[in-house]
């Protein structure tokens, strides 16, 4: 007890006194080339949160729906999602602030989705797992039988507090990826400050090795061109994923994917997809319509837009679903 009460007043003591991170401007970056635009029908309220491409079909999750996942068919051009129901069985205790669970239970009943799942991921071995950013907790979905929370330990929030990150309500696990293997799991924290956290799997059990912390960081960045505007956003994570032993981020305010290495998260090269994200057509209203959904392959990616029910400014409703191709040379090409 003494030794987490040192620990908060550290941080506390960190946030008065030290320095703010300097705002970063963003470099010029190459640009993806969109491939094709989708909507989607069928999902609660238009809140698409995660995409993956497992056992050979595309999945969403809702961060407004607790009991189910979807499975998304092709249809005339539009993703029909298609409802997979599951019971969740009671979330662990992560052992956030009593202020901060009462806000997400506030939040959940008002708004809907009380797990609030913000991501999906899944293995080479049929394994999927979706991350509640409300309950700090990860949902496994074994190939056969039904879903289980994973038992991580305790010093994952621990660490994760002590750098600065998951301070703040609805500020916390935004997005998730695991190896092929299922071997690591990587978790983001979303804003305030932003980073990564990694596990790994021992003797069946989710371990830090050294650290469960990759690296944090705090910082306001300018958001691209194309909005017109100089106001500073927080710097942000809204989806991780695993691909060619690399980890991606999506990084929501400067609409870019950005690869990392898996040592220190140290960024190796961004590439843009404001070009085609920002035209006139595929607009919202300020803080609306954001890319909150990440999958990466060898021929492209998949980015998930969260309409939250808005409209756009061509009148479309629902969320969207872009398939960028990869950039020329592939994911891993040099600068």
């Amino acid at each position: 007890m003494h030794k987490l009460t040192a620990v908060c007043a550290l941080v506390f003591a960190q946030s008065l006194f030290a320095a703010p991170d300097e705002p970063e401007s963003l470099a010029p970056v190459e640009s993806l080339k969109l491939l094709e635009e989708r909507p989607v029908d069928g999902m609660t309220g238009g809140n698409l949160s995660g995409l993956a491409w497992c056992n050979g079909a595309l999945w969403g999750v809702s961060d407004r729906d607790d009991q189910q996942l979807y499975r998304f068919q092709d249809q005339d051009g539009v993703w029909q999602a298609e409802a997979e129901p599951f019971v969740a069985p009671p979330a662990p205790d992560a052992g956030l602030p009593w202020g901060m669970r009462t806000s997400a239970k506030l939040a959940g009943f008002a708004r809907g989705g009380e797990l609030d799942f913000e991501g999906v991921t899944c293995d080479t071995a049929g394994n999927r797992y979706l991350v509640s950013e409300s309950t700090l907790s990860v949902l496994h979905f074994p190939p056969e039988g039904e879903p289980q929370w994973l038992d991580l330990p305790a010093e994952l929030i621990r660490q994760a507090r002590a750098s600065g990150m998951l301070l703040q309500f609805n500020s916390l696990f935004e997005g998730l990826a695991v190896d092929p293997a299922g071997g690591r799991l990587y978790l983001a924290a979303e804003r305030k400050r932003r980073g990564v956290l990694v596990l790994f799997k021992q003797n069946n059990a989710w371990r830090c090795v050294e650290s469960c912390v990759l690296f944090s960081e705090g910082g306001s960045v300018l958001g691209p061109l194309e909005l017109g505007t100089d106001q500073m956003k927080p710097r942000d994570f809204s989806d991780l994923a695993f691909f060619d032993n690399k980890l991606f981020t999506l990084e929501r305010q400067t609409y870019q994917i950005c690869r990392r290495d898996l040592e220190k998260g140290q960024v190796e090269r961004c590439w843009s997809f404001a070009d085609e994200g920002l035209t006139e057509p595929r607009r919202y209203s300020p803080e609306h319509g954001m890319a909150e959904a990440l999958w990466v392959d060898e021929t492209g990616a998949w980015i998930g837009i969260d309409n939250g029910s808005y409209t756009r400014a061509d009148g479309e409703t629902r969320p969207i679903i872009w398939r960028f191709a990869a950039p020329e040379g592939g994911w891993s090409s040099v600068p």
